[in-house]
């Protein structure tokens, strides 16, 4: 008899040889084109992009201008160095505390408990990069990547810190911890977007930078048309401030699985209209550019250069050898969710195989995983039909957890209008699944880099969210407009576009991975899903899915093994 696995397979390698064809034809390029040295290009003929300097991103200068001048609160960043748990089972690592971080970690979780690898052993924090303030107001990487949480900040987590320190945790200092710096600090309502959503503002100069910190001219103009927390209009923060700035709020995303993250493809991205990729400026090299939201830090030193000058508010640029012990230790660390409370373990012999933090840490990157050769989470047949389970609970979980991954593999409907997706000339509307664009094996970002509008940010598939910023976007005449939703876009979050300057890119964010699900709602750049359930109701309004009770409940229990 015939497994569901092999029914599928012709029908699975059928919807997957278009993304297949991209990929190959991605590779190729990359190949036979060897990118010219940063030291040895010439400016003059270069038009202006975006990207970064040595491990500088142009867009820095400018926000580090405005994260100097933000105020630092002496209560929080005076904070004393401890490391509390909480009754959610969550273990908060406050910055500076010199704990030990051991080879392996297991922490609870709303769904049972998530693993963190440490692959070169246990490390000393002590005066370690990634643990240690090297800023001014007390905060560290760590502060917004919590191994409890799998290396990002889960809303249950800010909440419980802010009662345990009465607001006070550098957490919440104002530079971005609060709606803008210019609110009364001490005020709750001040950072209800963190506290609401888990939302730390962005601030980024208007216009946008290109590698050299110079201007690119934008092909559109922007608009604020609500301002709920004032920062867009603030005389001092906002975007007619003497240092002009658009505060945009996002989820922290997760530092760990990062060679799938950084892994680059190839020179040109098919889904950008065979735009080059991003270089890194220490190697020469093609980056993956599926780091940040907007794809604005091409590599980890970049990124931490960023977060270190605006995010820690630091007066210097973090040294060489700090960079490399941040990069080293981000480059080190798996995550994912290793038990399920109804399901048992994840990680057992005869199970799934691509579970847990370990399967992470021995996979290779770069690898298609939308078809039956090489599925993006491996195989879950044997759990289709689970005789050996503990319980009839536990056999039931399983099935559940099995056809969740049918749902998500081979479940086909209706993608369209969506930038970047079908304007690649696979048409539109295209019939596809989950796996087509969450396509990356192990991980389930798109292993073609780049960033796509599935509506997240973009009114109308947004909705009108009164609490987030809403901005109109008029695109000049003479630019490609949005492929559909014109020159004239209502958005909460331009995304790419405010790094780009492009219009076809207005509200277009960088998909995530989807390891440690569990552990970090709220989901989306956002926050805008809650759950797992709004997060699958919403893919089912936008795309008109249809999917049923069953199929959502099954897709909801297979994502929160991962």
């Amino acid at each position: 008899m015939f497994t569901s696995y092999e029914r599928s397979r012709k029908w699975a390698i059928t919807i997957g040889s278009a993304s297949l064809a991209l990929i190959v034809g991605l590779a190729l390029i990359g190949r036979l084109a060897t990118p010219q040295s940063p030291d040895h290009q010439d400016e003059s003929t270069t038009p202006k992009s975006p990207g970064q300097k040595g491990s500088v991103p142009g867009q820095v200068p400018a926000q580090h201008q405005q994260a100097i001048e933000s105020p630092v609160s002496p209560a929080k960043s005076a904070k004393p160095a401890t490391t509390l748990s909480y009754a959610n089972g969550t273990e908060w690592w406050q910055a500076g505390s010199g704990k030990p971080f051991p080879a392996a970690i297991v922490y609870h979780d709303p769904s049972g408990t998530i693993g963190i690898l440490n692959t070169s052993g246990p490390i000393d924090t002590n005066g370690h990069a990634f643990f240690t303030p090297l800023g001014t107001n007390g905060r560290a990487c760590v502060t917004c990547h919590q191994p409890s949480d799998g290396m990002s900040v889960s809303l249950d987590t800010i909440r419980e810190r802010w009662h345990a320190t009465k607001g006070e945790d550098p957490l919440f200092d104002p530079v971005d911890g609060s709606n803008c710096p210019s609110l009364p600090q001490t005020a709750e309502s001040s950072h209800s977007l963190l506290l609401n959503r888990g939302l730390f503002r962005i601030f980024l100069p208007w216009p946008p930078k290109a590698a050299d910190g110079t201007p690119i001219k934008p092909e559109f103009s922007i608009e604020v048309v609500r301002d709920p927390t004032g920062c867009n209009n603030d005389p001092k923060y906002g975007l007619h401030s003497s240092n002009p700035m658009v505060s945009v709020y996002r989820r922290p995303r997760v530092v760990a699985n990062m060679k799938y993250v950084t892994n680059g493809s190839g020179l040109f991205s098919p889904k950008q209209l065979a735009m080059p990729m991003g270089v890194d400026p220490e190697t020469g090299k093609p980056v993956g550019m599926n780091m940040m939201a907007d794809a604005r830090d091409l590599t980890l030193k970049g990124q931490a250069t960023d977060a270190v000058l605006n995010h820690e508010q630091a007066r210097k640029a973090p040294t060489k050898e700090q960079l490399q012990q941040i990069q080293d230790f981000e480059m080190q660390i798996f995550s994912a969710q290793n038990l399920d409370s109804a399901a048992g373990t994840l990680v057992a012999p005869g199970g799934p195989t691509e579970l847990g933090p370990e399967s992470l840490a021995r996979e290779k990157p770069g690898i298609l995983g939308d078809n039956l050769g090489t599925p993006v989470f491996g195989n879950f047949d044997m759990w289709a039909m689970a005789p050996s389970s503990e319980s009839p609970e536990q056999q039931a979980a399983r099935e559940s957890i099995a056809r969740g991954f049918d749902v998500f593999f081979k479940r086909p409907f209706w993608i369209r209008d969506s930038v970047h997706i079908n304007t690649i000339g696979l048409g539109n509307p295209v019939k596809r699944t989950c796996a087509t664009c969450h396509n990356a094996r192990m991980t389930g970002q798109d292993l073609v880099s780049g960033w796509v509008d599935l509506g997240t940010t973009n009114l109308p598939w947004s909705g009108d969210q009164p609490d987030l910023p809403l901005f109109k976007i008029t695109c000049d005449a003479t630019a490609p407009a949005h492929a559909f939703l014109g020159r004239v876009i209502y958005t909460h979050d331009p995304g790419r576009a405010l790094i780009s300057g492009k219009c076809f890119d207005v509200g277009t964010i960088v998909m995530q991975q989807f390891r440690g699900l569990a552990a970090r709602a709220p989901y989306f750049s956002n926050g805008s899903a809650q759950s797992l359930r709004e997060l699958v109701d919403f893919y089912d309004r936008r795309y008109n899915i249809a999917f049923t009770d069953q199929e959502k409940q099954d897709l909801i229990n297979f994502l929160k093994t991962l």
